[in-house]
């Protein structure tokens, strides 16, 4: 896997920069590595249980209560789009699939309160805060929504169970994807601004990663 850091050339990065395709390109080996760990690839082939759905999920809710916990701003740019938010979603899911006082019941692993705990630390600043926010949101309207018809069909989960991969939004996932992408070129980011995103979001892959392995163990 490559972990050289990309770099943008002032001098020949088109204006405006297409961030989105930028930040996808040079995240694809790690995106790649991490939906490869043994714990997510045989929870999708049905190899699993519901069981351990439960607890992947459990781990989410740690990740997910630490990203919204910055909470929405009143300057906010229009990509922190607050009807994103996923926690109201993950309880009442994991309340269906018998977890209701999941924090007692499955403590955040420490891989997953190490990612937690970073994600609290850089609540402040917006191009750091925005690598995660579009690892996760944009994940859960891509590939989640396979995530959701397989554990559906492998381990009867029904659908008040998997209300975490239910979005209300405007002509649904795929335009609401196209628009999320826009407005992240919309920012106008500098190219140190860019790098500083990529390098966030292949941060965002490992620490996801070593949560499968984690949830593996």
């Amino acid at each position: 896997m490559s972990t050289a850091t990309p770099v943008i050339d002032r001098e020949t990065a088109a204006e405006p920069l297409d961030v989105a395709a930028l930040v996808r390109a040079a995240s694809a080996d790690d995106h790649r590595a991490t939906e490869t760990r043994g714990f997510i690839v045989e929870l999708m082939r049905g190899e699993r249980s519901l069981d351990d759905y439960t607890r992947y999920l459990a781990q989410l809710a740690w990740i997910y209560e630490a990203l919204e916990a910055r909470g929405a701003r009143a300057d906010d740019p229009e990509v922190f789009d607050p009807a994103l938010a996923r926690m109201a979603a993950i309880d009442a899911d994991l309340a269906a699939l018998g977890a209701p006082d999941w924090r007692e019941t499955h403590p955040a692993l420490p891989a997953t309160a190490d990612y937690a705990a970073h994600l609290r630390g850089l609540a402040d600043d917006d191009v750091r805060y925005l690598a995660h926010h579009y690892t996760r949101y944009l994940g859960d309207l891509s590939g989640g929504q396979a995530i959701a018809a397989l554990v559906a069909r492998h381990y009867g989960a029904t659908p008040e169970q998997l209300g975490f991969y239910s979005f209300d939004l405007e002509g649904g996932p795929v335009q609401y994807k196209r628009r999320y992408r826009t407005a992240m070129n919309e920012l106008r980011l500098s190219a140190e601004e860019v790098d500083a995103l990529i390098d966030e979001v292949r941060a965002s892959f490992r620490f996801n990663g070593a949560i499968f392995e984690a949830l593996d163990a």
